[in-house]
């Protein structure tokens, strides 16, 4: 039984004839991503089938989630029946499951980003909808939606929709919202958990961001940076960072959002949020290799200092923002 308007199959038709399965995720893992991927464990674990869920290392916000226990962070030498790749539709960000996708036997794309090539086998790729969350729950049958499975598909959504503040958000996407607080989900506490609540040190790295950030263009921008250096001082890693670029976002008159943080020596992770929905930050994630959203996107670039990631970003911005009459 479905509920949406899409012309899908049921969830349990794509593996009725799978013995294991492999649900994976892109590298550095968010909200969504890790929700999609849990919800698909917690629908199919109840089928008697050998289900694997791989993704790098989570966020403390998300360990709360059902099923988090049993995620790999490392391939095994195992060939599967079905591999899922989750929140993303490229080869090379399926990061510590990609040897899996190559020796599968059939490959399923499950994923709402523009950018997706739909590498897979079989790919539902539905840029329209607000989050690859909203698309599995379209993708399964509402009777069959446990409690552990409403508490990762919520979990996803009000990531990518910043707890229903962006644009992607729609009718279909509250509605959906609905039926899963209909479940019995703790959706107040979700909400706190994942966006609000913090560490001690959390709140120590955020400030320190906060205090050094950068305001550019007259206003229309900012920029903060955290590196390897600043982490190992606070003892925080990089799961610990959610949240940072959020709160930039929300700075007066600002457009553009930018945080950067250092991943390992010379290697730094952006994020990218516009407040705007004339500036796609999705286009200059791209173009770094990255991906996202039209409002919020990310990439990793390899360069020799943090400097030289902010020049860069910050130049293809620019573009944009000329473009548009912002600057």
């Amino acid at each position: 039984m479905f509920v949406g308007n899409y012309d899908l199959i049921h969830i349990l038709e794509l593996v009725k004839d799978a013995e294991t399965i492999a649900i994976a995720g892109h590298v550095n893992p968010d909200g969504d991503c890790i929700g999609s991927t849990l919800a698909m464990y917690n629908y199919l674990k109840h089928t008697g089938k050998t289900i694997d869920v791989y993704l790098e290392p989570i966020g403390r916000e998300f360990k709360e989630l059902p099923g988090s226990d049993v995620i790999k962070n490392n391939a095994e030498n195992k060939v599967y029946d079905v591999f899922f790749m989750m929140d993303l539709g490229d080869t090379e960000r399926i990061g510590v499951a990609s040897k899996l996708f190559e020796t599968a036997k059939k490959t399923i794309c499950i994923d709402h980003h523009i950018t997706s090539k739909g590498v897979a086998d079989e790919n539902f790729i539905f840029p329209s909808l607000s989050s690859t969350c909203e698309l599995v729950f379209e993708m399964m049958d509402v009777e069959l939606i446990s409690k552990d499975v409403a508490a990762c598909l919520y979990t996803g959504i009000i990531h990518d929709t910043g707890v229903f503040h962006h644009n992607c958000t729609s009718k279909r996407t509250m509605e959906i919202a609905g039926e899963l607080m209909a479940k019995g989900i703790d959706f107040g506490h979700i909400i706190d958990h994942n966006f609000y609540s913090r560490t001690f040190k959390q709140n120590q790295v955020l400030g320190r961001c906060l205090m050094e950030s950068l305001i550019l263009w007259d206003g229309v921008g900012i920029v903060s940076y955290v590196t390897q250096k600043e982490l190992d001082f606070y003892m925080v890693g990089n799961n610990d960072l959610s949240g940072i670029i959020d709160q930039l976002r929300l700075t007066d008159g600002v457009k553009v959002a930018v945080f950067i943080h250092e991943k390992e020596p010379h290697t730094y992770k952006v994020s990218m949020r516009a407040t705007v929905s004339d500036i796609d930050v999705s286009k200059v994630a791209a173009f770094f290799g990255g991906g996202g959203h039209k409002m919020a996107a990310g990439c990793t670039i390899s360069s020799g200092k943090v400097h030289d990631v902010i020049n860069n970003i910050t130049k293809q911005l620019q573009f944009q923002l000329l473009e548009k009459g912002y600057i």
